[in-house]
């Protein structure tokens, strides 16, 4: 690894060296989806962050389990509403028929966007036995209480030798101020206090017998138990959306303190929230669209469709803690950025190193390309900055199509930094970024068997079908080019 990684702990507000727990295995848990609607492109570029995260700290030689869960219990914290049951109830299905529906939505998402699967995808319901226990356990411990079938944690018994609010930042005494008046809130000590076990209305569908009531889990619950059980007491990173730093990533830290006595993540990371033409997106606004409207352009907001590569692309020019702007301005410039670096992959995978004894080496532009490739890991090692690395790997593009085009030669760089360039160029757009060449791309066989009708048209000057071909060919996304080596193409940028 070239330099230090260094991550942006949510925890304690600022960059960190990070240092594995138990090296090289590292503990990743990320927050995943309550399975009850459509996934929108904030879980989207959430689990494509985290996806980046993974994928470089394998990359990097650590040995990493990876966590998601399902949350297939889909309540809401303080009114008892339960999302899938409600789905459920109106679509006349079984709320198992509504988790699995969307389960499976969820699990094509993440595949259409190169997503990789966690090593683990545990879910809620299939957690029972674990929660109850933890309940048990702060329940022992002096830090939960059962009220009218109902067990709450009780903020004002833990914060006498703790301290609740500290990753997000927030006080008591200004959340109490907050606090608004919701269903159940007669039953608590304390207006913070969340609710760890919620007693079920007679028409609550899910629902499960325990010494307390027929009820279900309570939401933070959940991840505070699954994480602790695949991970240990203690691991390394865990992550999800910004939205779920207060209350949700702030509770599960309570429970499990509360359980055990120790911190549970050493690095909290959050990502940011999406805007479109910088206006927050939002369904009341109507300028929120779900991926696949983003891939066919059904949108009134959308000028034209858009691959998922480009999408991935697009969202990876922002770093992960910073707002994501969606126009259709900036999406057709990451389409076009994502075709130049597929070009570029189709070239570089062609090269082959050719050895020439005469060939003086140009220290400068070795020096250059050896700086590029550096650059890609400083930039992936500062708190995992995609936005830097794609613009390095532009850099590295630029030798290339230097090289492909005759302008630069590649034996004046010397076999091992073409080697290094080649290596870099080909495994932080795939392995890292999870950047890869689209089936809808055009090319192939077929693209070969055109090139070569285009080439005897050429050569035989018939210039009103080569004249044909090129504009059939770049109707279809491709460009000819006619070039001192032969005939080439490209995807047009």
């Amino acid at each position: 690894m070239i330099g230090k990684l260094k991550v942006n702990n949510t925890l304690t507000k600022k960059k960190e060296v990070f240092e594995p727990l138990n090296p090289p295995h590292v503990g990743l848990y990320v927050c995943g989806p309550t399975v009850y609607s459509d996934v929108h492109l904030g879980n989207v570029r959430t689990f494509m962050s985290f996806d980046v995260i993974y994928r470089y700290l394998k990359f990097l030689g650590y040995k990493v389990r990876y966590v998601r869960n399902i949350t297939d219990v889909g309540h809401l914290l303080d009114s008892g509403e339960d999302r899938i049951s409600k789905k459920a109830t109106l679509e006349s299905l079984e709320p198992m028929e509504i988790v699995q529906k969307y389960t499976n939505d969820f699990h094509d998402v993440m595949a259409t966007f190169n997503i990789l699967c966690p090593d683990i995808e545990p879910t809620a319901t299939g957690h029972l036995m674990e929660q109850l226990a933890m309940i048990d356990q702060l329940v022992d411990n002096g830090l939960a209480y059962e009220s009218n079938g109902s067990v709450y944690f009780d903020i004002e018994k833990y914060n006498k030798e703790n301290t609740y609010g500290k990753l997000s930042g927030r006080k008591i005494e200004d959340l109490l101020n907050q606090t608004r008046e919701l269903d159940g809130q007669d039953d608590k000590k304390n207006p913070l206090d969340f609710a760890l076990w919620k007693k079920a209305a007679p028409e609550h569908i899910m629902r499960w017998k325990t010494k307390w009531s027929d009820g279900f889990p309570g939401w933070h619950l959940e991840c505070a138990v699954m994480s602790t059980k695949y991970l240990g007491k203690e691991f390394d990173i865990h992550g999800g959306g910004m939205d779920l730093q207060f209350p949700h990533h702030e509770c599960e830290i309570a429970q499990s303190y509360g359980t055990y006595k120790k911190e549970p993540a050493r690095y909290w990371l959050h990502t940011n929230m999406l805007t479109v033409n910088g206006q927050k997106m939002s369904k009341s606004l109507g300028n929120s669209f779900l991926p696949k409207q983003l891939i066919s352009g059904d949108h009134e907001l959308l000028s034209q469709g858009f691959s998922p590569m480009t999408i991935r692309f697009f969202m990876l020019q922002s770093h992960y803690a910073s707002t994501l702007d969606f126009s259709n301005e900036a999406l057709i410039a990451a389409q076009k950025g994502y075709f130049k670096m597929a070009n570029g992959m189709r070239i570089i995978k062609k090269m082959e190193f050719a050895e020439n004894t005469e060939a003086t080496i140009d220290e400068k532009q070795k020096e250059q390309i050896e700086k590029f490739c550096d650059n890609c890991y400083y930039a992936m090692n500062d708190d995992f900055n995609t936005a830097l690395t794609i613009g390095h790997l532009f850099n590295i593009l630029k030798k290339i199509n230097a090289i492909h085009t005759g302008q630069l030669s590649m034996a004046a760089i010397g076999k091992e930094t073409f080697e290094r360039m080649k290596s870099t160029f080909i495994s932080f757009n795939e392995e890292v970024l999870g950047i890869k060449a689209e089936d809808s791309l055009p090319g192939g066989q077929l693209l070969d068997i055109i090139l070569k009708e285009y080439q005897q048209a050429k050569e035989a000057r018939n210039y009103d079908k080569v004249d044909e071909l090129r504009s059939a060919l770049k109707a279809g996304g491709i460009v000819v080019k006619d070039m001192k080596t032969g005939i080439d193409w490209a995807y047009e940028e």
